[in-house]
C-alpha cells in the first residue's frame, strides 16, 4: 500500500449527511463524502444537510439577514486542529439555478458542496482578489471529479 492510500486512510472524517427533503436529484451519501475528501480537509467533522426552502429562507434570515433562501450555507464552528461545521443545501434553489444555468443538477451539487468546504477552510470570496483564488482552486477539483468548470 503507498503512503498516500495510508494517509487518505488515516485523516479522519465525520461526516453526516441528512435529508430534510425528498427529491430524485439529490445526491447520494456516497457522492457527497467524495466531493468532501477531494477538498482535502484533513481531519474534519462535517454535516452536508439538504433543505427545502423554508428552511432554506428561516436558517439564511437568521444568520445572514437575508429573507430568501440561498443555494449553500457554510457555518464554521472550527479550523483548527480539525475542522468543523456545517453546510446547508437548499434543493429547490439548487434545481432552479442548474436550469437557469444550462447545468447538470449533480454538476451543480457537486460544485456548491465544493464551494461550502472551501468556505469552511477559510477560503472566501468578498475581494476580487480572493474571488480568483476561490474560483481556481473550485475549478481544479471539479475537473478531477470530472465535472465541467462552474464558471
Amino acid at each position: 500500500m503507498s503512503s498516500t492510500k495510508k494517509s487518505a486512510k488515516t485523516t479522519p472524517l465525520s461526516l453526516g449527511v441528512q435529508y430534510a427533503v425528498k427529491g430524485d436529484a439529490l445526491p447520494t451519501r456516497a457522492e457527497v463524502r467524495k466531493w468532501v475528501r477531494a477538498t482535502g480537509p484533513g481531519a474534519a467533522e462535517v454535516t452536508v444537510r439538504f433543505v427545502d426552502a423554508d428552511e432554506g429562507r428561516r436558517l439564511n434570515a437568521q444568520f445572514r439577514g437575508k429573507d430568501y433562501a440561498t443555494n449553500v450555507l457554510t457555518f464554521v464552528y472550527a479550523e483548527r486542529p480539525a475542522l468543523a461545521g456545517d453546510l446547508v443545501l437548499c434543493l429547490p434553489v439548487v434545481l432552479r439555478e442548474a436550469g437557469e444555468q444550462g447545468k447538470p443538477v449533480i454538476a451543480h451539487f457537486a460544485h456548491l458542496v465544493v464551494h461550502g468546504m472551501l468556505h469552511l477552510q477559510g477560503y472566501d470570496h468578498e475581494s476580487d482578489a480572493e474571488a480568483r483564488i476561490m474560483e481556481e482552486r473550485e475549478r481544479e477539483i471539479l475537473a478531477r471529479l470530472g465535472h465541467p468548470d462552474p464558471y
